[in-house]
Formats: C-alpha cells, sequence, structure tokens
C-alpha cells in the first residue's frame, strides 16, 4: 500500500501541463498565471516584418505548449490571482529552464510592471535587438489590447505604419478556433465595474450580437478580462 502510495505521488508530481494560452498554463487541475509576465491574448493580432497579419496570441500559446510538452513541471505557488481569485499566480520551471525568462527572451512575453519589478528587462531588450517572436514587426502591449485602447495604445516595433493600428484593433476580430464566446465593449458594463459582455452561444444576445471586439474560450476568460455575462444568458 505504501508503495502504491509512493508511485502515486510521484505521477503526480511527474504530470505534464496544459498552456492555456501564451502566460497561462493548467497542471494537476491548478490553473497558474504566470508571475510578472504578460503574452498576447489567444485573440490578438500582430503585424509581421512584411506587413501580413498574424494571429500572434495563438502562436506564443503554440509555443509554450510545444515547449513544455511531456516534460515535468515545477510551479511555486505566490497566491490568488488578484484579478480572478480562482486562478493562482505561479512561478514555473521545467528541467531547469526558467519558463517566465525563456518566454520573455524568445520575444513571446513581455516584461509586466508593476508585477516584473524589472526583472525581465534584459530578457526583453535581448528579443527587441534581435527581432525575436512579436518584436519582428509591430504589435501593441497585451494590456492595451484588453482594455482595448484603440486610441491612446503605442504602437510598438519596427515595423508599424500609420495605419498599423486600425489593424491591431479590428473591427471585424476573426474568432481562434474553439474560442466562441463573443465579448463587447460597453459603456453599460461600467455601471457594474466590468469593461464589457460576453454572450454565449445559446444566449438570446448570440445571434444578434455583431461584429464582436473579442473572442473568449471560455467563460473564466472572459471573466477574467473584466466582462461580464449578458443578461439574457441563464446563469451557470
Amino acid at each position: 500500500m505504501r508503495i502504491l502510495l509512493i508511485l502515486a505521488l510521484l505521477l503526480l508530481a511527474f504530470t505534464s501541463a496544459q498552456a492555456n494560452d501564451g502566460d497561462t498554463l493548467t497542471i494537476n487541475g491548478i490553473t497558474y498565471r504566470l508571475d510578472g509576465i504578460d503574452a498576447p491574448e489567444l485573440d490578438q493580432n500582430c503585424i509581421d516584418e512584411v506587413g501580413d497579419v498574424y494571429p500572434c496570441g495563438q502562436l506564443a500559446h503554440k509555443v509554450l505548449q510545444q515547449f513544455i510538452a511531456e516534460q515535468p513541471i515545477h510551479c511555486d505557488d505566490l497566491g490568488p490571482d488578484p484579478k480572478y481569485p480562482q486562478r493562482r499566480i505561479g512561478y514555473c520551471t521545467t528541467d531547469g529552464v526558467d519558463l517566465h525568462h525563456w518566454l520573455v527572451k524568445e520575444g513571446w512575453a513581455l516584461n509586466f510592471e508593476p508585477y516584473a519589478r524589472g526583472r525581465f528587462k534584459d530578457d526583453e531588450r535581448e528579443a527587441r535587438e534581435a527581432r525575436l517572436g512579436i518584436w519582428k514587426g509591430c504589435f501593441v502591449n497585451p494590456q492595451d489590447f484588453r482594455r482595448w485602447n484603440k486610441h491612446t495604445a503605442s504602437l510598438i516595433g519596427p515595423t508599424c505604419t500609420p495605419g498599423a493600428r486600425s489593424t491591431l484593433f479590428p473591427d471585424h476580430a476573426q474568432m481562434p478556433r474553439g474560442c466562441e464566446i463573443k465579448g463587447k465593449y460597453a459603456l453599460r458594463a461600467l455601471l457594474s465595474g466590468h469593461r464589457g459582455i460576453y454572450h454565449v452561444p445559446g444566449c438570446g444576445s448570440y445571434r444578434r450580437t455583431k461584429d464582436p471586439h473579442r473572442w473568449f474560450c471560455s467563460e473564466d476568460d472572459a471573466l477574467a478580462a473584466g466582462f461580464r455575462r449578458s443578461l439574457t444568458c441563464s446563469l451557470r
């Protein structure tokens, strides 16, 4: 019995993680937001070095998933995420590699203040100078994208043009595969302390909601982004 218990604990300790996006992963049923860094959102697009639009949020997710695939992940639990208490803040490594430094150095995440406290600035500078990841073209800070700061966000990168802003904040956002929840920024949502309203398939408002600003893969993602459920949707 004792041997079985030890084997079970060892199996649990070496369970591989699943990347939820470019800076969030789930291991042993616990979701961790990687401390101090910020990667493009799953529905965020960037512009590459020749001016073409590409899904940098999905690509950042893919890069992280491929890197951690089949590898044991260790995360130090730093407490609940202040933006979404059911999610934890974690500091995660795999096989001696610090995932936070690695993602920023490869150009798929940014130093995220005030949480980073400057820890990843050198990694970010290296990625910028080498034009790695999202630094090869033009993008906006993921935080500006989440807040839909269309008119005030700084355009970042070596290939930004005056028309890049409308491309990076599209009026007709394309749905990433598997992310069917529609999100719209709305002034009426601000009255309840939210940024916008989300609509799930089956809601009375889902088909009526045209040209969503955001697409979410789960209601947890929408809630974490500061959206509330549409009042036409029945409660979970």
